[in-house]
């Protein structure tokens, strides 16, 4: 499957029924397989955790670092999310489910980028949704069966990164694998490629 794609961005949802204009985007979609019963409930106890994704530090220095990268990451999102608030919440939520999921957060940006562009409302021509382009079976699978969900900030950035930890931990932490089975072409090098090249302009200093 060809990781390039081009993507629709979708108006709100209550229009999502309505007709959509394209933008290009890279997205993949990931294949539907079967999971285990102890691996299905598992994910589904990952996603339906509703914690919020406000940061806890147990000293100031970590809170300072956590602050610096904050307003660094802020600026480089500048050009592609102008308002500052939602720029601010949105990597708030990238930087708790990332580390949620035990992932780097550079590099969940860097998949992000490559996937949707930033676009929260991005939908590929396979019909994978949101900022990491998550398959509606998920929903199915392991959430409460609402595809819709998938464009709400926090849900989408909290399945994506629950999927992704799941396929690092099926590939026994080879994460060139994992992230070929995520776009969907599992075994091929361009979209790991891709993922790694957008990854190094989000690599700095974290808390």
């Amino acid at each position: 499957m060809r990781p390039a794609r081009r993507a629709l961005l979708a108006a709100p949802l209550a229009l999502l029924g309505a007709s959509l204009p394209q933008c290009p985007a890279h997205a993949g979609s990931q294949v539907e397989e079967p999971l285990a019963d102890a691996v299905r409930s598992a994910l589904a106890a990952a996603v339906a955790d509703a914690a919020p994704p406000k940061p806890r530090f147990d000293n100031v220095d970590d809170r300072l670092a956590y602050l610096r990268w904050l307003g660094t990451a802020s600026e480089r999102l500048k050009r592609r999310k102008a308002e500052h608030h939602t720029r601010i919440e949105f990597l708030e939520t990238v930087w708790y489910e990332s580390r949620r999921a035990g992932l780097e957060t550079p590099l969940v940006l860097g998949l992000i980028q490559v996937e949707s562009g930033f676009r929260k409302y991005a939908i590929s021509r396979a019909g994978a949704r949101g900022y990491m382009q998550v398959m509606p079976f998920w929903a199915r699978l392991i959430g409460d069966g609402d595809a819709r969900r998938l464009f709400h900030l926090q849900t989408n950035l909290r399945f994506g990164c629950v999927i992704l930890r799941h396929y690092l931990d099926r590939e026994r932490g080879d994460l060139f694998l994992a992230l070929g089975r995520y776009n969907g072409s599992r075994g091929k090098a361009e979209y790991p490629n891709l993922v790694f090249g957008a990854r190094r302009a989000w690599d700095m200093p974290l808390a």
